[in-house]
């Protein structure tokens, strides 16, 4: 602990306007003064940097510091934006929509933000209470907004919160503009001198009823016979999820009791991510009670969707009665629903997903001869794909309304994934029997993750750096056609632009995708194999294409661990 860190602390505290955060910092500078070295090495790190503004806007740990999310860091980011925004040509009175989640203190920070906006000059209009982040979206371009925040931190930890930031036209930030903000943020001078308003209007649920209105007109007359078993994961997409199925004629789901309510403290799970393992075993055991046909989760701040279905009983990846789908399998479900919908209207458009999702997309796109294009990870890249029609991410992000939200919306994919199962359930068929129908026509393709989440970012950088030093040329069994470095490539020679990542092609149309996570201290590696049954496509008998696709399941099941075996060993996981 230097003279410095104790400076820099101290005058952290002073301007400091929150009374539990200064009174945190304080106590810990007075612990960390007595020799208490815990102290002193939290201290340093609340104060290592700066909590970086970048194309995920603010995301961190809640204290005292500048390296975590605080009223000080939200106060000097609204700052720095709507200086950014006033330089860029929104004149005084432009309006800024301000919505915000139900973790600790997202209320706080918004009302922060929206003092600040006035003060400098803006309107702030604040949504009513704590909303699903596609409403923010949706709410940007529905009022004329020239900028949008979101205050969540989706589906990290308890203990963290994050500050979201839209421009205009109603998609997340990108390079450049997230360096101009960062910018002006770091122009901002003492927090004490920064102008403030009265917090501009607070919107009634007007808005929020043409969201949901909206989401519900998706849905086509059709069948509605099914058993849905739903939880919001204490988050706070509950109320519109009911409401969007009620108003397209769906019985009331059947919601998970003990985290039906939001609640910051994500009590009933380790992390508040359906992805995560355990984080939909409440669902599932409801699910097997009530006898439903389709099991439907959203996070915390609903802009994803997770699904599981009833599983066969040879299937390998069951959850005891149940499966989980990965988030590829709902984005090709979705991605056929709408390309169906497209073919019979006369209608098209552009289908994106990223570079870790799956190439199955692509086949899919044009087979209905369809634009398709790759993007970077984010729904930053893939909202802004020209005149897009489905987006998707493997991390349960869907995009199926891209003319209202031009963000992954877990609301309106859930409605629409019910709309499909029920549809299927009408001919007797399952959301499995529609998978099984997209592997004979495109080959079964699955996907895997290897994922480690570090304390240590430098552990990260580590091994990329080692497989940049040395290369994999094989990868379970399959040899490695290109290794590509995603960070000195060009969209000429990769696809997309420069991004911190490896791609390594596989023969017979595997790939695997490692990269950094953008909004988590996780180390992510992206496992793609495509198991030929082009065979058994046109075998007339169902039970033999059923077979047929089985067994490619399970040889993909051996592939897939045979990959991740070589890659771990050549990564030095």
């Amino acid at each position: 602990m230097t003279d410095d860190l104790l400076a820099r602390a101290r005058a952290w505290a002073a301007e400091d306007p929150d009374e539990q955060t200064r009174a945190e910092l304080e106590a810990l500078v007075e612990r960390a003064v007595a020799g208490d070295e815990a102290a002193a090495a939290e201290l340093a790190d609340a104060f290592d940097g700066t909590l970086e503004f970048g194309t995920a806007g603010l995301r961190g740990r809640q204290g005292p510091g500048s390296n975590r999310m605080n009223r000080v860091v939200v106060t000097r980011a609204a700052a720095g934006l709507a200086a950014y925004l006033l330089d860029q040509g929104a004149r005084p009175g432009d309006p800024v929509v301000i919505g915000y989640d139900a973790r600790h203190h997202s209320d706080t920070y918004a009302r922060d933000t929206a003092e600040v906006v006035t003060g400098a000059g803006l309107q702030a209009l604040t949504l009513p209470h704590a909303l699903p982040t596609p409403v923010l979206a949706y709410a940007i371009r529905e009022l004329g907004a020239v900028a949008g925040v979101m205050v969540t931190a989706s589906h990290n930890p308890p203990a963290d919160n994050g500050y979201k930031v839209y421009l205009g036209d109603g998609s997340q930030i990108v390079p450049p503009a997230d360096s101009g903000i960062a910018e002006r943020i770091a122009a901002v001078g003492p927090v004490p001198q920064v102008p403030r308003g009265d917090g501009g209007r607070v919107l009634d649920n007007q808005v929020l009823d043409r969201y949901l209105d909206t989401v519900a007109e998706l849905a086509e007359d059709g069948p509605r016979d099914l058993r849905v078993v739903y939880t919001p994961l204490h988050g706070v997409g509950g109320t519109a999820v009911a409401t969007v199925l009620e108003q397209a004629g769906f019985d009331a789901p059947h919601v998970v009791a003990p985290q039906e309510e939001p609640d910051p403290d994500f009590p009933t799970v380790e992390f508040p991510n359906p992805e995560e393992p355990g984080a939909m075993d409440l669902a599932m055991e409801l699910a097997a009670t009530v006898g439903a046909d389709l099991v439907v989760a959203n996070d915390p701040d609903a802009d994803r969707c997770a699904a599981a279905v009833p599983a066969p009983a040879t299937d390998l990846s069951k959850q005891g009665a149940w499966r989980m789908l990965r988030g590829d399998e709902v984005g090709a479900l979705l991605a056929s629903h709408l390309l169906s919908r497209g073919a019979a209207e006369g209608t098209g458009g552009t289908y994106a997903c990223s570079i870790v999702s799956s190439s199955l997309l692509g086949k899919m796109a044009a087979a209905a001869d369809r634009p398709y294009v790759e993007t970077l990870t984010g729904f930053k890249w893939i909202g802004r794909v020209p005149d897009l029609a489905f987006g998707y991410e493997e991390a349960l992000g869907y995009c199926v309304d891209p003319a209202h939200v031009k963000d992954k919306d877990g609301v309106s994919a859930l409605l629409l994934l019910c709309e499909l199962a029920a549809r299927a359930k009408a001919d007797g068929r399952t959301l499995l029997d529609l998978l099984d129908d997209l592997a004979l026509a495109h080959g079964l393709h699955a996907t895997d993750q290897v994922s480690v989440r570090v304390t240590d970012l430098s552990e990260i950088g580590a091994v990329l750096a080692r497989l940049r030093e040395t290369p994999p040329t094989s990868l379970g069994g399959f040899a490695v056609t290109a290794a590509e470095d995603l960070a000195t490539g060009s969209v000429e020679t990769t696809g997309v632009p420069p991004t911190d990542g490896l791609r390594y092609r596989l023969a017979e149309g595997g790939r695997v995708v490692v990269r950094p996570s953008g909004t988590e201290p996780k180390l992510k590696c992206y496992l793609e194999v495509v198991v030929d049954v082009d065979a058994a496509a046109d075998e007339p008998d169902a039970e033999v294409r059923r077979d047929a696709v089985a067994a490619a399941r399970i040889a993909a099941v051996g592939r897939l661990d045979a990959v991740r075996a070589d890659l771990v060993e050549a990564a030095g996981l």
